[in-house]
């Protein structure tokens, strides 16, 4: 039996939530927590796992992963360099409840090097879609913190509505996935996830697969 997408209820903070320049600085207690990362064929919770924890208010969309990692790295310097060869947290996601044609993507690495890129999917299949690297979101802030010394680092997003989809009034429901790739160097790629591609190899385009994020 195919699992049942999941849902979250966003919490919403105060306009002034991220007015301070280090995100560390903001107050992620306020944010809803998604529960641990699960492999992406669906299988098990991920080894290496990442807390993830989601909020907004009408100006953006927050994410911050806070990921468990023994073999931290990453070569790539530059933006929209592939990183996804490497190690990244990633968000996927489009306004509506329906499967979405046309999302935006988001990579961040350890070292906070940023992927972004647009998306046009209309049959869900690798076979029929095309991306725009050439994309740069609008408004975008990111950063990234690694801590070495405790095998973890701690990655954030802030997405401007305006950037993502939203026009005139912002929409209550959002399609969206939370995805890790976590690759140690001497050893097997972990490829995880909020709502399980159920793919094998791991395929994160699977817009039917994205879950119900509810603006609260």
């Amino acid at each position: 039996m195919t699992p049942a997408l999941p849902e979250l209820t966003v919490a919403r903070v105060d306009e002034h939530w991220a007015s301070a320049p280090d995100p560390a600085q903001w107050r992620w207690d306020a944010a809803s927590v998604l529960p641990p990362l699960i492999l992406a064929g669906g299988s098990a919770p991920a080894v290496q796992q990442t807390a993830t924890r989601v909020c907004y208010n009408r100006q953006a969309f927050f994410v911050r992963f806070d990921c468990d990692d023994w073999d931290i790295w990453g070569t790539y310097t530059q933006r929209d360099d592939p990183v996804y060869d490497e190690e990244v947290v990633e968000l996927f996601i489009a306004p509506g409840e329906a499967t979405p044609v046309d999302y935006y993507e988001f990579e961040v690495t350890p070292n906070g090097v940023l992927l972004d890129l647009s998306v046009h999917n209309p049959s869900g299949d690798r076979a029929d879609m095309v991306t725009d690297f050439g994309w740069d979101c609008p408004g975008l802030r990111w950063a990234a913190v690694r801590d070495d010394a405790h095998q973890r680092w701690w990655a954030v997003l802030a997405a401007p509505w305006s950037s993502i989809g939203a026009t005139d009034r912002l929409p209550t429901v959002w399609r969206a996935n939370f995805y890790r790739i976590e690759r140690p160097r001497n050893g097997a790629a972990e490829f995880s996830c909020w709502s399980p591609t159920l793919t094998d190899p791991a395929d994160y385009h699977k817009p039917e697969r994205f879950g119900l994020l509810r603006l609260g």
